[in-house]
């Protein structure tokens, strides 16, 4: 639990180099990044203990490696540290329990600490220092994987978050962020994952042709989600494609998948539009798209 009587303040060395983390060049420099709130919080801790992959009080400047054991393609995050204004700590007695019983350091900030640390509006006054979550690519595809989720230029965090939580959701077997795409480890991809960074692997690779490769190399079939797609997502053939080992590629929210990307996919996707609306947005076309394979790869 945290030592009441030692308050750190925006000022504190600790809390000034955590601040860093909010940016990516400070994230990649010290190999860990913030996590905000109870669920992100709480889904790290048990990320990190249930591997028992958590470390000792190292600074957070460290630039040694940050990163727990790989198990199952999965990177589980280290948590370093546990920052909690008095009001967090009272309203979150049992994740500061878990962390102390961990031997995470667990340290009393001030309101203004917990602003200068957070990205929202609303500060939710927790905070956890952690290990980086992102994987090789390989590591994301190994285990004869049957359902991938693949983002291209994906520039959205909050976007990014919650087609990673979807994917969580549906039980895909990995998340790839591919090209130009969104750091997984943004303050609003976390908070929009709801903790699912840290409940299945998510790979970041700026190769595309090596995203697609891989993903065939792995046997699975690759499937375009496309405004002009020549396939209905709710066809009966398109059913059966589904239900084997399969990799929804899905493109920016401002552009959607490039065309030589949707040409190289072994099949192309349309999401029927039977009302007015001119098109579903990135997160609520790749719900419905992920979806579909889950159902369609757990038959009743």
């Amino acid at each position: 639990m945290p030592d009441a009587s030692l308050i750190w303040t925006e000022r504190t060395p600790r809390v000034v180099a955590a601040r860093k983390l909010l940016r990516r060049a400070g994230r990649e420099r010290a190999g860990r990044f913030l996590a905000e709130g109870a669920q992100a919080v709480g889904a790290a801790l048990t990320s990190a203990t249930s591997a028992e992959a958590f470390s000792g009080p190292d600074a957070v400047t460290s630039t040694d490696e940050a990163a727990g054991r790989t198990a199952g393609g999965h990177r589980v995050s280290r948590v370093f540290e546990v920052f909690a204004t008095e009001a967090a700590a009272a309203r979150n007695t049992e994740l500061l329990a878990v962390a102390s019983a961990a031997a995470i350091p667990v340290s009393t900030i001030t309101e203004r600490a917990a602003a200068a640390l957070s990205e929202t509006v609303t500060p939710q006054g927790l905070l956890a220092v952690c290990g980086r979550i992102d994987v090789s690519l390989a590591d994301a595809l190994a285990g004869a994987p049957r359902l991938v989720v693949v983002l291209l230029e994906a520039s959205d965090p909050g976007n990014a978050g919650t087609v990673i939580r979807v994917a969580d959701a549906a039980g895909a077997d990995a998340v790839v962020l591919a090209g130009d795409a969104v750091d997984p480890h943004n303050g609003k991809c976390v908070r929009g994952s709801a903790g699912s960074v840290f409940h299945l692997p998510v790979a970041v690779e700026r190769d595309v042709a090596r995203v697609l490769a891989e993903c065939r190399r792995s046997g699975l079939r690759l499937l375009a989600a496309t405004a002009d797609g020549e396939h209905d997502l709710f066809a009966a053939e398109t059913s059966a494609m589904l239900a084997g080992p399969t990799a929804w590629l899905f493109g920016s929210e401002a552009h959607g998948l490039p065309a030589h990307v949707a040409a190289a996919a072994d099949d192309r996707i349309r999401v029927p539009i039977y009302g007015r609306a001119e098109s579903l947005n990135l997160a609520t076309a790749a719900s419905v798209c992920v979806y579909a394979a889950a159902h369609a790869q757990r038959p009743e």
